[in-house]
């Protein structure tokens, strides 16, 4: 069945995945949609206002609601504590953890397709690979609280034999993410601090083989990461022939530098390339990943065959045509 043929439901809907998942839905004509965020005093809502969809439903409340919409047919639970600082590990379990277990075996029950969002800080510092086509859920270390709850339900849903289809999103950037602060990408943190101060502050590399701002990462633009999960919906039927986890990295497949990174910003602002490094914080260093790459081999041999956007012009595009203008996806 193809998302197109039955209703959908997107959780963390308001988000910058979420919305933007929606956004490259109504691209192909899907509007028969239902969201669902817990919206607070934040200003999320805007992510949805250019928007088409046929409802929204708080949080709290989609388990009631779920009880009484027969027309779901597939689920994007694309909402969680994102929040890699968070440290109240109970308030995680039970976002990140106990909510997505129950929301699970109601789509298990119910015959729903069930497409949710794991995160590459499941992997830790990445001495057990990046590898999702041979992945030893058991072997993998998280560094942190937020990773741990995301990694604790990869291994349950493994253990359960769920047929659910997971996907580890590495550094995700772009439009519709103003409304994360202090966890917005470095792309919009730097873009405000060039903008306004002509420089940008990277962090010194406390690590031997890594020089300051060579720390590397897996970035992937925010358009590239809808349409890979778009397809992973669609390829839902064929997943469960293809692997015994069901889980699949959504990254770029390329490892590049926060220099790489942040120096189109400078190009798109007309300004000299002016970079501090500053001292990072001691309750940083041992959580820090120096590097991350995701083999997406895995996706690739399932059939999807678009090109991803290059870093460098994935940049540009988001700084000029969403930062500078102050736009969200579809306006």
């Amino acid at each position: 069945m193809r998302l197109s043929e039955g209703r959908i439901l997107v959780t963390g809907g308001a988000g910058l995945i979420g919305s933007a998942l929606i956004w490259a839905l109504n691209d192909l004509g899907i509007e028969d949609i239902v969201v669902c965020d817990r919206m607070s005093n934040d200003e999320r809502y805007r992510n949805l206002v250019p928007l088409h969809f046929n409802d929204y439903v708080d949080a709290d409340d989609l388990m009631l609601y779920l009880q009484g919409d027969s027309k779901i047919r597939t689920i994007f639970h694309l909402g969680a504590c994102a929040d890699t600082m968070e440290k109240d590990c109970r308030f995680l379990m039970k976002n990140n953890f106990e909510f997505t277990k129950t929301l699970a075996h109601c789509a298990e029950n119910r015959g729903i397709r069930f497409i949710y969002a794991s995160s590459a800080a499941t992997y830790g510092d990445g001495a057990q690979g990046m590898d999702d086509e041979e992945l030893r859920l058991q072997d993998l270390r998280p560094r942190n609280p937020y990773g741990y709850s995301k990694h604790l339900f990869d291994i349950y849903a493994q253990s359960q034999w769920m047929k659910l289809y997971g996907i580890k999103y590495f550094n995700i950037f772009g439009p519709n993410e103003y409304h994360k602060g202090a966890m917005i990408s470095k792309v919009a943190h730097a873009y405000i601090q060039i903008r306004d101060t002509g420089e940008v502050k990277l962090f010194k590399s406390h690590h031997p083989s890594y020089a300051d701002g060579q720390q590397r990462r897996d970035f992937l633009y925010i358009k590239d990461a809808v349409a890979m999960t778009i397809f992973l919906g669609n390829a839902a039927e064929k997943v469960g022939n293809h692997a015994t986890t069901g889980i699949y990295n959504v990254g770029s497949g390329v490892s590049q530098t926060w220099i790489d990174l942040v120096a189109p910003i400078f190009e798109v602002l007309q300004k000299p390339q002016r970079i501090v490094f500053i001292d990072m914080p001691e309750h940083l260093r041992t959580q820090y990943q120096y590097y991350t790459c995701g083999n997406i081999k895995k996706i690739r041999s399932l059939g999807y065959e678009a090109p991803l956007t290059p870093l460098r012009e994935a940049v540009i595009d988001y700084v000029a045509n969403y930062l500078i203008p102050g736009k969200h996806l579809g306006e």
